[in-house]
């Protein structure tokens, strides 16, 4: 259901598209995807040759980056273009979503399902949602035509009889965990059979964009894998040299390429952007079981190089020149660039932290983001500006280990140092300063959102 209030200005139309039909747009997320886990980022025995080539035809990303170090503050910021804090999608003591959350992405934020809904594209998202499983958090309330996929993480509802600790794990069965998969708002396997998630997210997209390829289209495919536990279908498993990690990794690239392809042969590549990326950083603490940062600090729940720079591929044939991108960029910033692609002016009434990649994608100028802010819930940890970060607060992922307050802050070269090993605060107290100027400017015009976390059902 429409929000009209919010929707002020999203029907004018840019002139930069004029009276031509809009494109369509196609985000794919993996979940739990590190760095250095495909082989166009340097992993040297996970094969992905799909993607590999998207890289390779398109637009890679060094410094991409998500807004949360865990899954679903990091997609609600996807969806909005705002940082978790605003939309009470973040917190403390809860990181994420569980079945028994009574909250979920609130019914007043503006998706890019909603957006594109009112230029008239058609909306479907297949994969993970994870921004709430209750009715009034349904996809459905939140601009999407249909839905089939999990409402939250593969590794919840695990079950009673289930082998304890790390062994369901090394032997993943989908019946361990009493996750559903759901079709619009309707339970349809329970629990879902997860060997063959990936290839059926992957064929109801391809089916979305056949059925829907005379008008325009926003697709999100939000995936379930790499996140543990790890499954892969019958044509994957045990194929990779990397093991069950590797498995779940290739079939998601076969997903791509079928993808690819059907925009190939239905003849909609040149006029549908692409963009391909992680949720957060790689899961380390699952061992083998976990990804890779490549050569970034430390991986998911920290905010660490490795927790939220994660892999961003950009495809949209004879649009997009190929090639490698060294600007900052954000998750964040795909709500306002596929909005103005469509044509539609950006909403008024509220504080947006994405900003637009067309000058990155078409290559006409320099990148409009120079800042990046690194929130944990609700505290922010860290900043980057320009080539340099300063960590405010650390604290280790997971496990033991208090938050570590530092004045004055940490100080990483990332340009020089992307490992953030050596702290250079000592020689540039005016870098400090400028970020610590633009952490003022952010707090100025804050108002976080209504915690959606940490309420349970009673």
């Amino acid at each position: 259901m429409f929000r009209t209030a919010l929707f002020l200005g999203l029907l004018a139309v840019s002139s930069a598209v004029g009276a031509d039909r809009p494109p369509n747009v196609l985000i794919i997320l993996a979940d739990d995807l590190g760095y250095g886990d495909l082989g166009c980022y340097g992993h040297p025995t996970i094969r992905t040759p799909n993607l590999d080539r998207m890289a390779a035809e398109g637009l890679r990303f060094t410094d991409f980056y998500v807004a949360e170090c865990v899954c679903t503050p990091s997609r609600a910021a996807l969806l909005t273009g705002r940082l978790p804090i605003r939309s009470g999608m973040c917190s403390d003591r809860r990181r994420v979503l569980f079945p028994d959350s009574a909250g979920g992405l609130p019914d007043d934020e503006v998706t890019l399902a909603e957006a594109l809904k009112a230029r008239g594209y058609a909306t479907g998202v297949f994969g993970k949602w994870h921004l709430g499983c209750r009715p009034a958090h349904s996809p459905l309330n939140h601009g999407f035509d249909t839905f089939l996929g999990l409402p939250y993480s593969n590794d919840m509802d695990r079950v009673p009889t289930a082998p304890k600790g790390r062994a369901a794990l090394l032997d993943p069965k989908s019946e361990y965990w009493n996750v559903p998969l759901v079709r619009d708002d309707k339970e349809v396997e329970r629990p879902a059979h997860q060997p063959t998630l990936t290839r059926r997210y992957t064929e109801e997209a391809v089916k979305f964009i056949k059925a829907n390829k005379d008008k325009p289209f926003f697709v999100y495919l939000p995936h379930t894998f790499p996140h543990v536990p790890l499954f892969a279908s019958d044509g994957f498993l045990g194929k990779s040299a990397r093991g069950l990690y590797g498995d779940a990794v290739e079939e998601l690239d076969w997903g791509v390429g079928q993808i690819l392809e059907t925009l190939k042969t239905e003849k909609l590549s040149d006029n549908t952007l692409v963009f391909f990326t992680s949720d957060n950083g790689p899961w380390l603490t699952q061992l083998e079981q976990g990804g890779s940062a490549g050569l970034l600090r430390d991986g998911k729940g920290s905010t660490w190089e490795g927790g939220m720079r994660v892999p961003g591929i950009a495809w949209w044939p004879g649009k997009i020149k190929p090639g490698v991108c060294r600007d900052m960029a954000s998750s964040l910033d795909l709500f306002p660039t596929a909005v103005r692609l469509a044509g539609g002016e950006l909403p008024k009434d509220r504080e947006l932290d994405g900003v637009d990649l067309a000058p990155l994608l078409f290559g006409t100028g320099p990148g409009n983001r120079d800042t990046m802010f690194y929130y944990r819930g609700t505290k922010l940890f860290a900043v980057r500006k320009g080539a340099f970060k300063a960590h405010f607060i650390t604290q280790p992922a997971y496990g033991k280990g208090d938050p570590v307050a530092h004045d004055p802050p940490e100080l990483y070269q990332l340009l020089h140092d992307p490992s953030e090993r050596f702290n250079v605060a000592a020689r540039h107290p005016g870098e400090i300063k400028e970020i610590a100027a633009a952490v003022e400017r952010h707090r100025a015009n804050l108002v976080p959102g209504k915690p959606q976390l940490e309420d349970v059902v009673k």
